[in-house]
């Protein structure tokens, strides 16, 4: 199979679980009175590539203490005790639609991104919750797996490589030591004070629903 042929069949699928959710969800009990939004948007949106992170951006904006950001690990949690990526909330696919976490997911002031071990189980939890008008949610490119081989783990370029490759090994590279890599001629200098982040404490906010008027006498 080539590789337009395993891509085409990717997105084919994509489309058809869009449609399905898209028509379905509105049949669970619990959202019957929430329509959420058309078909036809939900499918734009979902191929439109701006609803992806990429792992350099994240990683930008977590050195630079961005406040914006909320991290989603939509992981089991075995996998998220295991590794997953500093300051992440772990809320499980099988538990996105829980009214408990409404909160997290259904943000204005945050930019949610999720993000599982590559996009699959994270592309699922977008469609159901951009189904529902949840804003500023995006996807982690690649998830936790390219995050570790980007940012945790970066490959050296070879010799023959062009002098941009080295530009971005030498960003990821700084990028990993930020997140606690050490690396040989590490040892041979003095130790330095490593920084660190406290962990964010999210307080999740509902949208306060408009109250229906009062008659008056």
């Amino acid at each position: 199979m080539t590789t337009k042929s395993a891509v085409s069949k990717r997105y084919l699928f994509l489309a058809t679980l869009l449609i399905i959710l898209a028509g379905g969800l509105v049949l669970l009990p619990k959202y019957q009175k929430h329509e959420g939004i058309k078909p036809e948007l939900l499918l734009s949106n979902a191929i439109s590539p701006e609803r992806y992170i990429s792992t350099d951006e994240l990683a930008d904006r977590i050195i630079n203490q961005d406040p914006s950001i909320l991290l989603i690990d939509v992981r089991d949690s075995i996998s998220y005790l295991k590794n997953t990526i500093p300051n992440a909330v772990n809320i499980p696919l099988k538990d996105i639609l829980k009214e408990d976490y409404e909160g997290y997911l259904n943000q204005d002031e945050y930019d949610v991104i999720l993000f599982s071990n590559d996009n699959f189980y994270a592309d699922e939890a977008w469609i159901i919750c951009n189904r529902l008008d949840y804003q500023n949610l995006r996807v982690l490119k690649g998830g936790i797996n390219r995050w570790f081989n980007t940012i945790i783990n970066p490959t050296k370029p070879t010799e023959n490589m062009a002098a941009i490759n080295f530009e971005l090994y030498s960003t990821r590279k700084a990028a990993s030591m930020y997140f606690g890599v050490a690396y040989p001629e590490q040892a041979k200098k003095q130790a330095a004070p490593v920084k660190v982040t406290p962990k964010k404490t999210v307080v999740p906010v509902k949208k306060k629903k408009k109250m229906p008027a009062e008659g008056g006498c």
